[in-house]
């Protein structure tokens, strides 16, 4: 079992096609992970995608992204072990804190805009809502 084993679950309420689009820009992983060389493993398109991860840590990665009602579930999964020795219990609280803030902020960013109890960003009733 990884040394680190994090997993966040984030309700987006946008159009899956958005969140999938926005979550594969590359600049992604150094945002949610930042400090360690992520490498793409597997493009899953509209699910996410799967890491591999170097550097200080060196295990996996994964943005799983669940089509749910009208919007998705993004599944942020982070399992390492330390290069080195053991990592401390320090430097593991701020990876879980990096990412859990990262994956908010794109969050905010994807439903820029949209007021609470409104439709879906992306989605056909917030067009029709226009």
């Amino acid at each position: 079992m990884p040394e680190v084993d994090v997993v966040q679950e984030t309700f987006v309420a946008a159009a899956p096609e958005l969140v999938a689009a926005a979550l594969a820009d590359p600049a992604v992983p150094a945002e949610v992970w930042p400090g360690l060389t992520v490498t793409v493993t597997q493009r899953r398109g509209r699910e996410g995608q799967r890491y591999a991860v170097d550097g200080a840590w060196r295990g996996t990665a994964e943005l799983w992204l669940e089509a749910y009602a009208d919007g998705v579930v993004v599944h942020a999964f982070l399992r390492v072990d330390p290069v080195r020795g053991t990592g401390s219990a320090r430097a593991r609280a701020r990876l879980e804190r990096t990412m859990r803030r990262a994956v908010m902020r794109y969050k905010d960013r994807i439903e820029a805009g949209r007021e609470p109890g409104t439709a879906a960003v992306g989605t056909m009733a917030a067009a029709n809502a226009r």
